[in-house]
């Protein structure tokens, strides 16, 4: 088996445990879910999607393991309103690195880390569930730290949402963050990032559900 599968084995286990702590276990409310709120793509999508482009943000190609950052196991479900599972979706997600650079022209001259990622892609189990291996998100000029997310699911327009650190200080200084808030009460849109024990190199971990109306 190869090193790429190996990771996706382990990301996939990942989410599993990180459902399995959420208390999901495939028991939904009969509730209708809040849909999780759209939110700007933003200037910083990539122009070219990298050749590397797989759920681990962390290794590039044949590189060293990014050291710039704090890394995080994030996962979650995909699901609509009523709460079933969205399988087969693929998710994107994007984020600048630790020194706050994104992996695009336009963001100061192109001075993102080359040994981050910064971009990824997952496809969601049948049972919703996605798996990516990333950096904690950081702070920049103007914005609370935050991670692109960015949601394909068959029949339906492509969803763009952006997801936060629960009880950052930055996110009520944060206008994209308070505007989601407003427009979406009741919503999950901040999550929180749980340190893992013991666990080297990976320092936390974090739950993230995309509801889609």
């Amino acid at each position: 088996m190869d090193e790429r599968s190996l990771t996706r084995r382990r990301l996939l286990a990942a989410a599993g445990a990180l459902a399995a702590t959420a208390g999901w276990q495939g028991r939904l409310s009969a509730q209708t879910l809040v849909p999780t709120p759209a939110q700007t793509t933003g200037p910083f999508y990539p122009v070219v999607v990298p050749a590397d482009s797989d759920a681990d943000l962390v290794v590039v190609s044949d590189r060293a393991p990014y050291r710039g950052g704090e890394t995080v196991d994030l996962a979650g479900r995909v699901l609509d309103r009523h709460g079933a599972a969205l399988g087969g979706t693929t998710i994107e997600i994007w984020q600048c690195d630790a020194r706050g650079y994104y992996h695009h022209p336009n963001d100061r001259g192109g001075q993102a880390d080359p040994a981050f990622q910064g971009f990824g892609r997952a496809t969601a189990d049948p049972a919703g569930r996605y798996a990516f291996r990333t950096i904690k998100p950081v702070a920049y000029s103007g914005r609370a730290p935050h991670i692109h997310v960015r949601v394909l699911a068959s029949g339906r327009r492509p969803f763009v949402t952006q997801m936060y650190i629960a009880g950052d200080p930055a996110n009520e200084r944060d206008a994209l963050y308070a505007r989601a808030r407003r427009e979406a009460p009741g919503a999950t849109i901040a999550v929180g990032f749980d340190p893992t024990p013991g666990a080297a190199p990976v320092r936390w971990r974090a739950a993230f559900d995309v509801v889609l109306a």
